[in-house]
């Protein structure tokens, strides 16, 4: 089709599909065109992505896969469901998240592109998580405020309001920061943070609540041994570790380890 590779525009391939297409649209939007030589609608609509791809500036990539020789292209189409080409589907933040198929005229791929891009409670959370990273806490609340004025759903804007209410102590407000965003992973680690550190106050005995205390001060080997120990006459003995595992993140050697532990114990 003779497409000329540009900054805003390249081809893909099975061997860089994950870097540019996944890891790529982590950072900006990408926008996979699948089409073949023998397909007359991809002829249309391919001049038609690449225009609006350099009048926009590198606001998104426009990423060419020829679906004949690439395996990868194959299985997308299988993925969104797709029988026939040209398709064209968009990643945000390592996910494909709209598509269309069959030679759209320009206005109707410029509304496709549009939905693409950040909205102004996206780009006033980024902002404010620009300030977080900075420690300037006080100017990125108020911004992660105004971001969820705009959008009460941003999942950016939510998760940072809710990392720097559970730093200021303000564990109820956090907790209905964070509860809609379940089952969101970073969502779970704070709120699982707050449920932990709630632990150091707590005035009951036996064996789980002292693995508790231990975990609320950061023993984390001491406190999973209690609670190993405890889990045999505790029922809450499970739900414990599980609060701790999500504090660790599953990449914590201690939790693989213990997951094993609980594991045992249980079965």
């Amino acid at each position: 089709m003779g497409q000329v590779a540009t900054t805003n525009v390249i081809e893909v391939t099975d061997a860089d599909f994950q870097e540019v297409v996944i890891e790529g649209s982590k950072e900006r939007p990408v926008v996979v065109d699948m089409w073949a030589s023998w397909c007359a609608p991809c002829r249309t609509l391919g001049p038609i992505l690449e225009k609006v791809a350099e009048e926009r500036k590198g606001a998104f990539l426009l990423a060419k896969l020829d679906v004949d020789a690439n395996g990868v292209g194959q299985a997308l189409l299988q993925a969104v469901k797709s029988q026939g080409i040209p398709t064209v589907v968009a990643f945000r933040d390592g996910q494909a998240v709209d598509m269309f198929i069959g030679a759209y005229p320009e206005p109707a791929v410029n509304e496709f592109v549009d939905r693409l891009m950040p909205t102004e409670a996206d780009l006033e959370a980024e902002e404010a998580q620009a300030e977080e990273e900075s420690g300037d806490l006080e100017d990125a609340e108020a911004k992660y405020r105004e971001a969820l004025e705009a959008d009460a759903d941003n999942r950016t804007a939510r998760l940072g309001l809710g990392r720097i209410l559970a730093g200021e102590g303000a564990a109820s407000e956090a907790r209905q920061m964070l509860m809609p965003l379940l089952p969101d992973p970073e969502a779970e680690q704070i709120l699982a943070q707050l449920e932990v550190a709630s632990w150091a106050s707590s005035s009951e005995m036996g064996t789980l609540a002292s693995a508790k205390r231990l975990a609320a001060q950061g023993k984390w080997r001491e406190a999973l041994d209690g609670m190993v120990g405890a889990l045999g006459d505790d029922p809450d003995a499970r739900q414990a570790m599980l609060e701790v595992f999500a504090v660790l993140g599953e990449e914590d050697l201690l939790v693989s380890e213990y997951r094993r532990k609980l594991a045992n114990a249980l079965f």
